[in-house]
């Protein structure tokens, strides 16, 4: 059992009825307590590989199967997007935490982003599937939505693989990852 909300602890708003959006670093705050599991986005572009940890990640449609992942309008990994409608996901296993830190680190190189990181081709994108992982699906775009400073990115599942049973994962919560088994 958990308290009740505490108006001391934070306003989420202004509290004044006037519809203005909440306070983002409240809201950041509040929503860091929401635990999202990680996973790596993947395309291949140009020639090269890149790829992004994520964990706005959710199924949307089982007929027909449809996920989404949500990234940073700025981010060069959108930037593919625009000329790249076949994309990779890979679930991280509970021992991948390493693969999703390097993944999230800003400023990392575009070129060589995987080569410390094992991984094989999605069949019909080319884009990298994760090795350590529990899950992978590989994507065709389907719609691109703009919301706020992010695009939500809805795709068509082409397929869908399992790791082994008894693979865990990683889940983001108050700003950490931490391996769920």
């Amino acid at each position: 059992m958990t308290d009740a909300p505490d108006s001391t602890a934070g306003a989420v708003g202004p509290g004044d009825g006037s519809g203005r959006a909440a306070d983002p670093d409240v809201y950041r705050a509040a929503i860091a307590r929401l635990p999202a599991g990680v996973v790596v986005v993947a395309v291949h572009w140009r020639g090269i590989d890149y790829a992004m940890t994520a964990s706005a990640v959710t199924s949307v449609s089982l007929e027909p199967p449809m996920l989404l992942f949500c990234v940073h309008v700025d981010a060069r990994f959108r930037e593919a997007l625009d000329d790249v409608d076949l994309w990779a996901v890979s679930v991280l296993a509970e021992t991948a935490e390493p693969v999703a830190t390097w993944l999230a680190s800003p400023g990392r190189p575009a070129v060589g982003q995987l080569v410390r990181v094992p991984h094989t081709r999605a069949p019909r994108s080319g884009a990298a599937w994760v090795d350590d992982a529990s899950a992978w699906f590989e994507c065709r775009t389907a719609a691109v939505h703009r919301a706020g400073d992010h695009d939500i990115v809805v795709g068509t599942v082409l397929e869908a693989r399992q790791g082994a049973p008894t693979a865990g994962g990683i889940v983001h919560l108050r700003g950490r990852m931490r391996p769920v088994v």
